[in-house]
């Protein structure tokens, strides 16, 4: 059962209603072990194309895990990201996706599966389950995902400019923007661990180094060294360039990424932005204390909890044939 969507004129509009509108994360319809009976195989599947991608190239794993935030956040999680547009007016094609990769990763895993199991497991689930596997893969713990979501049949070049939260988020927009999904103060703070495995173009931060104020001045919050060296590989005006948000960890599921914010070295604004509220700080600091006692298990439970955002579930939206297209 979907979610209703707000077809509302006017980016004024839609904003506010981001933050006066919550989308309930209720996830009826799924299931772990959906496919139990229909593809059994489904999730060995999945697990051995990913194995397989991340053996010759692991830098896929940020963008995979990703890849799912950004289908959630917009429309839930029915796979709307995926759909091309001939017109370039689809999802992917709005500026907040087009760092994104590895369609063709997903595209892999939907072939081994229409292989095995014609019609049968949605991309909407793929996106889920490849997320689980690539945590798994760059070393965090496994946890069951749950199955039996549909994917959707509208893929909208406008909707992630008001439902994707930008890196220059402060903490009051990244709270309002997670309540809005049904997602806790938690979710947020766990789910920004992700950013163990992630890079981030200069776009995105370089704000913070050279005009942060709109006086040609850097972030203050920011560790002066720490900006030097990001100065050294990111121009004012790059558009190309990533840098890691978790230095030297960039390819392990760990929690250097928590590390390193209270020593003002978190990449974006949004980073950064998690220390400036007693809830998620508080999480910061019990994670840092105890070498993340809770926090691989903890990140299981949010992915779950993103996971049943709007989703489509029973009649509602198809199970496409290939990602890239409605049937």
């Amino acid at each position: 059962m979907a979610c209703p969507k707000l077809f509302l004129s006017g980016l004024l509009i839609q904003l506010m209603f981001l933050f006066l509108v919550p989308e309930i994360a209720h996830g009826q319809g799924l299931k772990v072990g959906f496919y139990q009976k229909t593809c059994p195989n489904a999730e060995a599947i999945v697990k051995k194309v990913i194995g397989q991608v991340m053996s010759v190239a692991p830098s896929f794993s940020g963008p995979l895990l990703r890849m799912h935030f950004h289908d959630c956040f917009v429309r839930g999680c029915e796979g709307s990201i995926l759909l091309n547009s001939s017109t370039h007016q689809a999802e992917k094609d709005s500026p907040p996706n087009l760092s994104l990769r590895g369609y063709q990763v997903i595209d892999r895993v939907k072939t081994a599966l229409e292989k095995a199991c014609p019609a049968t497991v949605s991309c909407a689930d793929i996106l889920a389950i490849v997320a689980r596997d690539v945590v798994v893969a760059t070393g965090g713990l496994s946890y069951d995902v749950e199955t039996g979501r549909r994917d959707g049949v509208v893929s909208s070049f406008t909707e992630p400019l008001t439902n994707l939260l930008p890196p220059t988020a402060n903490i009051t927009v990244l709270k309002a923007g997670f309540a809005s999904k049904g997602l806790s103060v938690k979710d947020l703070v766990v789910l920004s661990g992700g950013h163990t495995i992630g890079t981030s173009h200069c776009s995105s931060f370089t704000n913070r180094l050279y005009n942060f104020t709109g006086k040609g001045d850097a972030d203050p919050s920011l560790d002066s060294n720490y900006a030097a060296r990001l100065k050294l590989r990111c121009k004012p005006n790059d558009q190309t360039t990533l840098v890691e948000m978790d230095p030297g960890s960039v390819r392990t599921f760990d929690i250097k990424y928590f590390d390193l914010l209270p020593k003002r070295r978190g990449l974006l604004t949004s980073d950064s932005a998690l220390l400036a509220d007693s809830q998620t700080k508080a999480y910061l600091d019990l994670q840092i204390k105890t070498g993340g006692s809770t926090f691989f298990k903890d990140f299981g439970v949010s992915m779950v909890n993103m996971g049943r955002v709007g989703v489509l579930t029973g009649t509602a939206g198809e199970v496409r044939k290939v990602c890239s297209k409605i049937n």
